[in-house]
């Protein structure tokens, strides 16, 4: 599919998000012909902290943009907080609607999904969190990249670059994909196997997790309840 040009990108950057989810996609969508991206948020000149202290600067402010073509949101801890934020949520729906894909890597799909825009979508999330998007009106699918119709969803962190090579396949077609993974030496070996391969570590990682995933699993059922898709608590 031609990109249309230029290709407007919206990626939404907030104060506690995971900055591989929004940079790993960056580096590739930003090598696509004629791409301009705008990093957004409430307000912009002022950097947004993520859940690690790496501050990011935002290039605009929500007020600032009328519509793009692609639409993408990171996850990170500070989704949780965003859940329930008016301000957001109606970015987000004003947003995808004029876009042609509206996508998002790790939680970024609760966000979306608290927006009401994954309702009878099928998309994937970070592993922890992947059954909360059943209380959002989507299906669950434990897959790397995920796409339904113009949704997009790349699983946790690490997948963004896998996330933004099949869009970039989409937008550009697979020879333009395959040229940006040449370019950014995109040739994975992992050091170790699939960590949910050993039950023990994925037992250790899900009781670190516990508490915080309690508390993203209210706020998903919580979004869930207001946009009518299940029973209030």
């Amino acid at each position: 599919m031609d990109a249309p040009h230029p290709l407007r990108v919206v990626m939404v950057a907030y104060p506690g998000m995971t900055q591989l989810d929004l940079t790993g996609p960056f580096e590739v969508l930003s090598r696509l012909k004629d791409a301009k991206i705008e990093l957004a948020w409430k307000k912009w000149r002022k950097p947004v902290e993520d859940a690690s202290g790496l501050k990011i600067m935002p290039t605009t402010a929500f007020g600032m943009v009328s519509e793009c073509d692609l639409l993408f949101v990171p996850g990170g801890p500070g989704q949780l907080e965003l859940m329930a934020d008016v301000e957001t949520l109606d970015f987000l729906r004003r947003m995808a609607g004029s876009a042609r894909y509206v996508t998002s890597v790790c939680t970024g799909s609760l966000l979306l999904g608290a927006a009401g825009l994954l309702k009878g979508y099928r998309a994937t999330c970070h592993w922890l969190s992947l059954p909360q998007l059943e209380f959002l009106g989507a299906e669950p699918v434990a897959e790397r990249v995920v796409i339904d119709r113009n949704r997009i969803t790349g699983a946790g962190v690490t997948s963004g670059i896998d996330f933004g090579l099949v869009l970039a396949a989409q937008i550009m077609g697979e020879d333009e994909a395959r040229r940006i993974a040449l370019a950014i030496e995109y040739d994975p070996a992992p050091p170790f196997p699939p960590a949910t391969a050993d039950p023990r570590l994925v037992a250790e990682v899900r009781e670190r997790t516990i508490a915080f995933q309690a508390r993203r699993e209210e706020a998903a059922r919580a979004a869930g309840a207001r946009l009518g898709l299940i029973p209030p608590a």
